[in-house]
């Protein structure tokens, strides 16, 4: 029977070397206008070279639409990894591509080794190299052109691309080449337009058009190959990671550990009796456990029993195992002391993990939830020892520094995988039925998370990553006794109090789209396990919900979470910029707002109005504000600036308050911002590799004409209590976060020690609240209110009815994929605030910098030593705020033009 291991990745620990995260991982929005849909799948560039899986190289293209695509206007195109002109090779595709369907084009072969291919749905003539080169789906039939300006990636006939190894084209970041038993396969559900995080590197399963797939090994053997030879466990695993005895057939005993006669793994384990309990890892060299891959035996392999097994010794994707066929299993009846689990902490050496291959293991010390993306497709949870998650490393190191190498590797190392006892892809068609495991609405499983280990568990390497395995399947009808671990729920009602006499809070609320796609024409959709539509995929500007149901569900999430913030402003990223679609450019604000006066209380809440000018060619997100009319008022209209660095980004919006039953002196100045993501750039904006991703160049640009637009609101309102918020797509140790700082601003969610984003397995800061120095003094609290970030997306409304376990609810929890920011003001001028603090509640130094982000006179504009860019500051004292300053920021701010040539 051929081994059943359906394609699947995680995203690496190490790809935070170098993935770039994209405004909104969700929703994948395609890079390309022209994108139909289909989308590159899977590549296998060392067809028939010596040791090769298959014969022929082989581009698989998949539909994820819920429409057939016809494909006789498009073509695959290849260009070298070196080429700098027009692709080389052309095939133009004919027939279509069913919903949720493959195409299978087969290339050619380098020598005369691996099994042949499915019955390709088309072939190409011209070759591809394994080290490197870029592939290309067009929507023309004749070779792409290279535009003007930019690269064929910026060419409009471009519908998807994959740029591997040593090429020089790629979206955003190359992904690895593969080996000659491994193809690029793109996760499922992934495009976030970043070669390197939408491609791991897995054993090779080409589809065609018809479903037909080949087995993915060849069958097992239904005699040992040669006389066998008896052999410990240990003498099996050796002392490396490959076996001595790989290819020769051996007989061995054990006791059984783990048996998987379900869930695709289709084998057992076997341990010598009487070891693991408590060892000396420095001694402890070779692994006294083996899997044994057996389809045919495992029904007979209970756990418990003590064995004889006789198979073939192989390396299978890194794990060392025994083929064992039909008659190569005896069940022995002399009593033999059980092995124990070790008593050990998971060591971060891989020589280490490599000695408890396959051994049972009772996991010592702390472990924390580090990475739940994959627990929604595969049921697993990503773990680190400790007590707190792994940490993204420019959000604590120097971009590009020894200290940032080090900590990819750190990461890298110290990360293993809570697995299930399954290959199930519970987001596969075949597969939505079943019931997720570990996951429920009562027992979130959330990074940052403690685990419990309440049995022990088997060491595994599987899927290219280190794990640890149940030792069954584990469903939810047996969690009760098999499910190997409990998690901590850190869930809060609410965030904590941070006082004032007002609170500022940055929400980014996911792509609030009150234009849903089935009321545009082109949308494509991610459709939930019955064929519905759930979230707009690509085709149209919409980028939200794609009926009204699912706008209700995301809204009552939104509305919930907002609501329970308790925030006087709050300030608002990724909400329809509804002037795109032929209306007032509030109407999506206005929605949301009457949504919370729903929930709240008529009045409760009240919008800021967009000014009279805005910028031409706008987002389709933007910006905005709402407020609590009982507690603070507006000062003058809002303003936008229209600074060029903004136009590949979202304008910043500034808005001064007041309370409403203050006076002057009761009046901040707040700006929200939403920097460019780190998805896409090219030229000086192509990812360095440096941890930072693409666009930093435009990052920073923006964050010097943010600091430049404060000051200039400094000058003309007299108002020096300056907040900048909003989503920067920066880390904290970023270059373009320097730039803030250096014009004296202080980062208030630092203090906090909580992180508002996570990704590839790590937690950072890409939303921040920054203070001038007179805001930054009457601070007194801050708090990140982890409700999104670090719950599975399992639980966000785009996944209703992905999975038979119904994980809505209409609570704050996954309500975006950002977590709010909320910092309490005390501005009355009797409120008890201690200016020798600096920062009251935070316990933060002060900046030392005078005014709201103005350097003292003379002084020098960057940071000395920082060799960054930093802000010019300008000298402005602070200036009463009177009837002229009123005119200014009621008429004449109504957009700020500064470099706009």
């Amino acid at each position: 029977m051929p081994r059943n291991h359906p394609r699947r990745f995680r995203l690496g620990i190490a790809a935070l070397a170098g993935a770039a995260l994209a405004a909104s991982p969700l929703l994948a929005v395609p890079a390309f206008a022209a994108s139909t849909g289909v989308v590159i799948n899977e590549a296998y560039v060392n067809g028939g070279s010596a040791g090769a899986t298959y014969l022929n190289k082989f581009v698989e293209l998949y539909n994820p639409t819920t429409a057939t695509i016809d494909l006789s206007s498009m073509s695959l195109q290849y260009r070298s990894a070196t080429g700098t002109v027009n692709p080389t090779g052309v095939l133009p595709l004919t027939g279509s591509i069913a919903p949720g369907g493959y195409y299978l084009i087969q290339g050619n072969s380098n020598a005369a080794n691996g099994a042949a291919l499915p019955t390709p749905d088309a072939s190409l003539t011209f070759s591809f190299a394994g080290g490197g080169g870029t592939l290309f789906l067009a929507n023309q039939t004749t070779p792409l052109t290279t535009p003007a300006t930019g690269s064929l990636v910026n060419n409009p006939a471009v519908v998807d691309l994959l740029g591997y190894g040593t090429s020089n084209t790629f979206e955003t970041s190359v992904a690895a080449a593969p080996s000659v038993t491994t193809s690029m396969n793109r996760s499922a559900g992934l495009d976030t337009d970043v070669n390197s995080a939408d491609f791991g590197l897995a054993a090779p399963t080409p589809q065609n058009s018809g479903g037909e797939a080949p087995p993915e090994e060849p069958e097992e053997p239904e005699e040992p190959s040669g006389p066998a030879v008896p052999a410990t466990i240990a003498e099996i695993q050796g002392t490396t990671d490959t076996s001595p005895l790989a290819g020769q057939t051996v007989v061995t005993r054990g006791v059984v550990t783990a048996s998987y006669p379900t869930g695709g793994f289709n084998g057992y384990v076997i341990q010598t009796p009487g070891t693991g309990g408590s060892l000396d890892l420095a001694t402890h060299t070779a692994s006294d456990g083996l899997f044994v891959f057996s389809s045919a035996t495992v029904p007979q392999a209970t756990i418990g029993a003590y064995v004889e097994v006789t198979g073939v010794v192989s390396e299978y994707q890194g794990l060392t195992e025994l083929t064992v066929a039909s008659d190569g299993l005896a069940v022995l009846t002399e009593a033999v002391t059980p092995p124990a689990p070790a008593a050990v902490a998971l060591p971060s050496d891989p020589a280490q993990r490599e000695s408890l291959e396959s051994m049972l293991l009772a996991p010592a010390g702390d472990y924390t939830v580090t990475d739940n993306y994959d627990t929604n497709y595969y049921g697993s949870v990503v773990l680190t020892a400790g007590t707190e998650p792994l940490v993204t490393p420019t959000s604590v190191t120097e971009p590009g520094s020894a200290e940032y190498t080090a900590l990819v590797a750190a990461n890298a190392a110290a990360a293993v995988t809570l697995d299930d006892g399954a290959s199930t892809n519970f987001n596969s068609a075949a597969n939505k039925s079943k019931p997720l495991p570990y996951l429920t609405v009562e027992n979130p499983v959330r990074i940052g998370a403690a685990v419990t280990f309440t049995g022990p568990v088997v060491v595994d390497y599987r899927f290219g990553a280190w794990s640890l395995q149940p030792t069954q399947e584990l469903t939810p009808a047996n969690a009760a006794t098999v499910q190997p671990a409990t998690f901590e729920n850190t869930r809060t009602a609410e965030p904590l109090d941070v006082g004032g006499d007002a609170t500022v809070a940055s929400f980014n609320v996911l792509n609030y789209f009150s234009t849903t796609g089935d009321e545009l024409t082109g949308c494509s959709y991610y459709t939930d396990r019955d064929g519905d539509p759930v979230t707009v995929n690509s085709g149209c500007d919409a980028r939200g919900a794609a009926e009204q149901e699912d706008l209700d569900r995301q809204q009552a999430k939104i509305v919930s979470a907002i609501n329970a913030l308790d925030a006087d402003v709050v300030s608002l990223e990724e909400i329809e910029n509804s002037s795109r679609f032929g209306l007032d450019r509030d109407a999506s604000l206005a929605e949301l707002t009457d949504a919370l006066n729903v929930a709240a209380g008529a009045g409760t809440w009240a919008f800021v109005p967009s000014p009279e000018a805005v910028p031409a060619g706008e987002d389709v997100i933007r910006t905005a504000f709402i407020y609590r009319a009982a507690v603070v008022e507006t000062v003058g209209d809002s303003v936008i600036d229209d600074d060029t660095a903004f136009s590949n980004a979202r304008y910043p919006l500034a808005q001064a308050f007041q309370l409403v039953d203050g006076g002057e002196s009761t009046r901040f100045l707040t700006i929200v911002n939403h920097f460019k993501s780190k998805g896409s750039g090219i030229g000086e904006d192509a990812d360095q590799n440096d941890g930072q991703g693409a666009s930093n160049a435009s990052r920073v640009r923006q964050a010097t004409a943010l600091v430049e637009f404060a000051d200039g609101l400094v000058t003309d309102t007299g108002i020096d209590r300056v907040l900048l918020s909003g989503d920067f797509n920066s880390y904290e140790k970023e270059d373009p976060i320097d730039v803030i700082l250096a014009a004296g601003y202080t980062d208030l969610g630092e203090a906090t020690g909580k992180k508002s984003y996570a990704f590839d397995g790590a937690v950072g800061s890409l939303d921040h609240v920054f203070a001038s120095q007179a805001a930054a003094a009457d601070v007194t609290g801050t708090d990140i209110w982890n409700i999104n970030s670090v719950e599975s997306i399992a639980l966000e409304y785009s996944r209703y009815n992905y999975n038979a376990v119904n994980l809505y609810s209409a609570d704050p929890y996954r309500s975006s994929d950002h977590d709010p920011v909320v910092v309490g003001l005390a501005l009355r001028e009797d409120a008890p605030v201690d200016p020798g603090t600096g920062l009251p509640g935070t316990g933060l130094p002060g900046t030392g910098a005078p005014g709201a982000g103005v350097p003292a006179p003379g002084a020098a504009a960057g940071s000395a030593g920082s060799g960054r860019l930093a802000a010019t500051g300008t000298d402005a004292a602070p200036v009463l705020f009177g009837a002229l300053a009123l005119l200014v920021l009621g008429a004449g701010m109504a957009l700020r033009r500064r470099r706009s040539a």
